[in-house]
Formats: structure tokens, sequence, C-alpha cells
């Protein structure tokens, strides 16, 4: 066996435990498990302390690239020499057959060019997490200002968005980033929805695959075991309070109920990184928390290690996602899956495409908060629904298929001397 598998990403999770590192990861550890390969490693952006460029040593296999962003508006490197040099010198010591690149922010797009020109024989898949290359407001495809969905890119409707930049200097954006994905093989989206949106802005249908996040396997959490007279009334929001992620929506919601109705609501928010938001947003939210959490409706546990996600889903009944702008394939989804907990999700992108409406959760109207209070209501009284979304709601791609799959999409119409090398070649 000589082939060699490379896993890029643009944090670690021992730093970062967003999803798309916790994807990148987990590849990283089935692929490894599996004995893919001769020799499967990760390289990880690591954006604390100083941004040398240096690559260093954090175990065996894994590697911290010291790095960071200089222009986000193209993805550019901000450390002069990272990639010509440090990632130059990594890539020609490992020389590695298939690289998996989960993302290029906080590393640069000339990651994708510098692969091809060091190792060029190697196949290169790029697994697109979300909008960044069509959006320039931070790939949400939400319009600055109003918040209003943006169901589609174009030098006007961009320039709308950003009046200080010209039409011109969107086209060059476009192009700057279409000729460094140029360099990439295959590309990997995690929903059809985020599949189409690229299409549509010009990458070609047949090199892009759908493949789901993988979750480890396991059995499901038991039902909450309810006191007497108890309802399926526990709801709780996971993953980070930002202005995309509808949590005032989902507080407000709940502060317009009638106190008679939501004295039976019981919310849990496990969320982190408000004190990083802009100081607008913290006082909307604090002005929203604070007499729900008074009244005892409300209940802000905080900010959580991924190990504890399973002891927090026990103690609750549905999984909340509010989220307002669209969504690709929130990771939060796929963890209510694997731990049995039915969702109520915003009815739009990626969060529609994957919670099926009746049969895992419910679809609730996105940024309604009308619709979301009397989803609540009706969701918590409704005990017989719960039991059938429970019975019914889909088991999540474990990771290991996830991980034979990844390795499937990269093999095909390699070289069989490629295929040959690599151990789930075979399976495959």
């Amino acid at each position: 066996m000589t082939g060699t598998i490379l896993v890029i990403s643009h944090g670690h999770v021992d730093f970062s435990a967003g999803g798309a590192e916790v994807a990148a990861y987990q590849l990283f550890a089935a692929l490894g498990k599996a004995e893919a390969a001769r020799k499967v490693v990760l390289l990880a952006g690591h954006h604390a302390g100083e941004q040398s460029g240096l690559i260093t040593v954090l175990r065996n296999n894994e590697f911290l690239w010291r790095t960071g962003m200089r222009d986000w508006f193209k993805f550019q490197s901000g450390v002069r020499d990272a990639v010509t040099a440090s990632f130059r010198r990594f890539l020609g010591g490992l020389k590695p057959d298939i690289v998996f690149v989960h993302h290029y922010a906080h590393m640069g797009l000339e990651l994708l060019r510098e692969i091809r020109h060091t190792c060029p024989r190697a196949k290169i898949v790029l697994t697109l997490h979300e909008f960044q290359a069509i959006c320039a407001n931070n790939g949400q495809m939400v319009k600055r200002g109003s918040a209003e969905l943006c169901f589609g890119e174009s030098l006007q409707a961009c320039v709308g968005c950003y009046p200080d930049r010209s039409e011109e200097d969107f086209w060059l954006r476009k192009h700057f980033i279409r000729r460094h994905f140029d360099a990439v093989d295959r590309f990997i989206a995690p929903s059809e929805f985020l599949r189409q949106r690229y299409i549509s802005w010009g990458l070609p249908a047949e090199r892009i695959a759908v493949i789901e996040n993988g979750q480890p396997e396991g059995a499901r959490l038991p039902p909450r075991t309810l006191p007497p007279g108890g309802s399926r009334n526990r709801f709780a929001f996971f993953g980070q309070v930002t202005p995309f992620k509808g949590v005032d929506v989902l507080l407000s919601a709940l502060a317009n109920l009638p106190r008679k109705q939501r004295k039976d609501i019981h919310v849990e928010i496990h969320g982190a990184n408000l004190e990083h938001q802009e100081e607008t947003f913290r006082n909307r939210i604090e002005a929203l928390r604070r007499p729900l959490m008074e009244e005892g409706v409300l209940h802000w546990p905080g900010a959580y290690h991924r190990d504890d996600l399973g002891r927090r889903m026990a103690r609750i009944d549905w999984v909340v996602v509010p989220s307002v702008w669209w969504e690709n394939s929130p990771v939060v989804i796929q963890e209510a899956f694997r731990f049995g907990r039915p969702l109520l999700c915003s009815n739009i992108g990626g969060m529609a495409e994957h919670v099926r409406d009746g049969i895992d959760g419910l679809h609730v109207g996105v940024g309604n908060t009308s619709d979301w209070g009397e989803t609540l209501l009706s969701a918590a009284a409704d005990m017989d629904g719960w039991d059938r979304f429970y019975s019914t709601m889909k088991t999540p791609l474990p990771v290991e298929r996830a991980a034979e799959r990844y390795l499937a999409w990269a093999l095909e119409n390699a070289s069989p001397a490629l295929r040959a090398s690599t151990r789930l070649a075979a399976d495959v």
C-alpha cells in the first residue's frame, strides 16, 4: 500500500468545533481507522497567537498551520510565503495522492493551486460547506441591511449590498475564485440545495456530488421520561448565537405568546459566542431573554463540549433550528437524528431538505414569529405526533459510510494504480 491521503480543514476541533471542522476531523479519523491508505494526515488552520505561516505538529499525523487571511473579499492568504514556502515544503515531503479540502477560509484560496502545482497527479476534492464563493456577505446569501433572502447572485444585486464596490469588482472576484476552483478535480456538497446554487453559479453539474456529513454510530436516546401529566414541551436550540441563526425569532415567538400559554413551554438555548456579536444584536437578545428567564420559561445553559451533547439532548424533546438564512447541512440536524430528537426548523434551504416535514419533524415559516409560537404550542401538545416522528425520523449516515463515499468520488475515473493503493477501493 503506497497511497497517502491528506485532509485539510480551516480549523481543528480541539480549538473550533464548527460543523465543517467536525466533518473534516471525522473524515480523517474514519479513513485512518479503516486504513484506507498507507498514511492519512490532517492539516488544520490555526489562527490563535502568532500567524507565522509555519506548520507544526499537534499529535501523530495531525498538524496545525499557523496562518490567516488578508483579503476576505477574494480569500487571499494574509501571511507572506505561508502558501509558497511552508505549505509547499509540507506537500513536497508528504506527496499526497488524494487531498480532501474542507475549506479555504482562514488559509487562502491559493492553497488549491499550490496543491496542483506541487502535486500535479494528486486528486483534489473540495467540500463546499456554504456559499462564500458565491456571496461576499459571509456566504449567507442574505441581503445586507434588510436581511432579505437572496435567491441568486448577479453583479447588480451584489453591488446593491456593497455600493462601495463596482460591478467590475464582483466580476473579477467571481473569476478569480473560479480560476482557483479550476485546480479542483471534484466537489462535494452536503445538500442538493447547495449543489444547485453552485451549478447556477457556474460549476459543472457532473463535478459536484451530494454526500451528507456523517455521524458516529450508536443507539438512539430513549424518549425523555415524563412526569405524571407531563407533555413533550421541552425545546432546545444548539449552536452559535448569531443574527443569522434566528434565536431572536425564537425568543420573540415565545415572548409574544399569552403568558398563560407560554408557562407550559420550556425553551433552552445551548449557544455560544453571543459576546462576539455586535452590540445592537446583543442588546436585543438581552432584552428578550431577561424577562423570559425571570418567568422561568427560558433557560440558558450556554456553550457545551461536543462530548456533552448526548446528556443535554436527553433532557429535551425537540431540537429547534430557526435560522433566517438558507443553511446548507446544519450539523445539529444530523446530531438530532443520531440522538432521536424530532426537529422544528425553518422551511427553507438545506434545513427543509434534510428535515422531512411530517416525518422527521415540522417545518416552520422562516422568520415568522407567529408561526413559531403556534408551532411550539401545538408540538408540545401533540404527544402522538412526537411518538410518530421518533419512530419515522431518519437514521443519519454513519461516518464510516460517508468516508467510503468520499473516497469513491475521489477515485472515480482515477488511474488503476491510484485505486489499487487505497484499502477501501474494492468496497466502493
